[in-house]
């Protein structure tokens, strides 16, 4: 009993200062396992569920569950998966389903094609988490659930402006969000560096991140990719956003839940975050998808969410792959959709959790989802991020077209050191 209560504390814990679980039996033949999941990802409430019936099934086995910030997360599971193992080295990780191939290379993630094709399914995973975990025709990132951004909205904020419905085009979102933006409340808040909603806008206009043609090539300087730029300027001017941080540096989620704030840019899981930090708000709160430069289709949204690698440096492979069967099973990856309004790593499970507002404003944003494009090097990319700085830069006043050619020849740089 002893034991289970520090499991339990120590997952909450960890939820806020990384503390790992210590089992008080260590000697009797148990073994840990250490998991990093990425902050957001997953509920205090689901994570002490999950280590409470995980350890009962599995008797030799206590879990290490470390939170982890996605700012600067790729050089340290890069640093991890170097590492000689052992100690507090992660054994399970859980990384952006477009990052896999980046860690796969150089042959420091565990294979897990047999497992997949074996006992877990692979045939029916999402293919926008399935295919981006695959490289070299091997599986190493196992799908664990898929998210992509909608609108939350304050209900009471939109009637008392007088905004009687959610827009469904662009212009009918400008318009609405003009009528918010009034007094002490921000029409919306929108961080200056939150590029994957960028991502979209581009998208929308036809633009690219980058192009492949022979070599890749950054591409935020075409005409289209420029319209996107401009679309998000004046958006984002209907708020108090910062021009020179992300959606993080504050986090989002504590300024919906403490201002008046009309609406952000996000997940719908964020909602279980900003209930938690203000309670006042339940049922006050409401779901749509971004609007697109139509009303017959919803804006393009980056389709993401999450898959689960094995380093290959783990020192307990067995009780790492009882993780990752447990976490991205049908139980527990039913569980964990409905908690967080997720969609699940499986279409056969979808219908086990329709029903939710947010999850049906993400399902139909899903519909015109995207990507990140796919090369092994885009990790690079995210790292140094010349997307944020070019942002910056133009909400700041700068003159858009050589702010983004600047931004696009160093994105061409990191795809392709040959061009250097």
């Amino acid at each position: 009993m002893r034991r289970r209560l520090l499991a339990l504390v120590c997952v909450s814990a960890s939820l806020l200062s990384g503390c790992g679980l210590v089992s008080s039996d260590a000697g009797g033949g148990r073994r840990t396992v250490t998991v990093w999941l990425m902050k957001g990802s997953a509920s205090d409430d689901f994570l002490q569920r999950f280590t409470e019936d995980f350890e009962r099934e599995h008797p030799d086995l206590d879990l290490d569950i470390r939170i982890q910030e996605w700012t600067g997360i790729g050089e340290k599971v890069q640093t991890a998966l170097k590492s000689e193992g052992g100690g507090e080295q992660p054994d399970v990780i859980e990384v952006g389903n477009t990052q896999v191939p980046q860690y796969a290379e150089g042959g420091r993630l565990e294979d897990l094609t047999l497992e997949a094709m074996r006992d877990w399914g692979i045939r029916d995973w999402l293919p926008g988490l399935a295919e981006p975990g695959e490289y070299l025709s091997q599986q190493f990132g196992i799908p664990w659930y898929a998210a992509n951004r909608v609108v939350i909205y304050r209900k009471d904020l939109f009637e008392q402006a007088g905004v009687t419905e959610p827009p469904r085009t662009r212009e009918e979102w400008l318009t609405a969000t003009e009528k918010l933006d009034r007094g002490s409340a921000q029409g919306i808040y929108l961080a200056g560096q939150d590029w994957y909603t960028l991502s979209g806008f581009i998208w929308d206009e036809g633009g690219e991140l980058a192009k492949e043609n022979g070599a890749w090539k950054g591409t935020l300087d075409s005409a289209a990719a420029l319209r996107g730029m401009d679309f998000y300027r004046e958006l984002q001017a209907l708020g108090e956003g910062p021009v020179d941080a992300d959606e993080e540096h504050p986090p989002q989620a504590g300024v919906f839940a403490k201002g008046e704030v009309a609406q952000i840019i996000a997940v719908p899981g964020l909602a279980q975050t900003i209930l938690r930090e203000n309670p006042a708000l339940k049922d006050k709160l409401g779901f749509f998808p971004v609007p697109g430069k139509s009303a017959d289709k919803p804006g393009a949204v980056f389709t993401g969410g999450s898959d689960l690698v094995v380093p290959q440096n783990t020192d307990d492979r067995d009780g790492a792959v009882a993780v990752v069967e447990a976490l991205t099973g049908a139980k527990w990856n039913t569980d964990l959709a409905r908690t967080m309004n997720y969609v699940p790593n499986k279409k056969s499970l979808a219908a086990d959790v329709a029903g939710g507002e947010g999850v049906e404003a993400m399902a139909a944003g899903a519909a015109q989802g995207r990507a990140t494009p796919g090369t092994p090097r885009w990790g690079a990319v995210e790292a140094d991020n010349p997307i944020k700085a070019y942002m910056t830069a133009v909400l700041k006043g700068a003159e858009a077209r050589p702010e983004a050619r600047r931004a696009s020849d160093r994105i061409t740089e990191l795809l392709d050191p040959d061009a250097r």
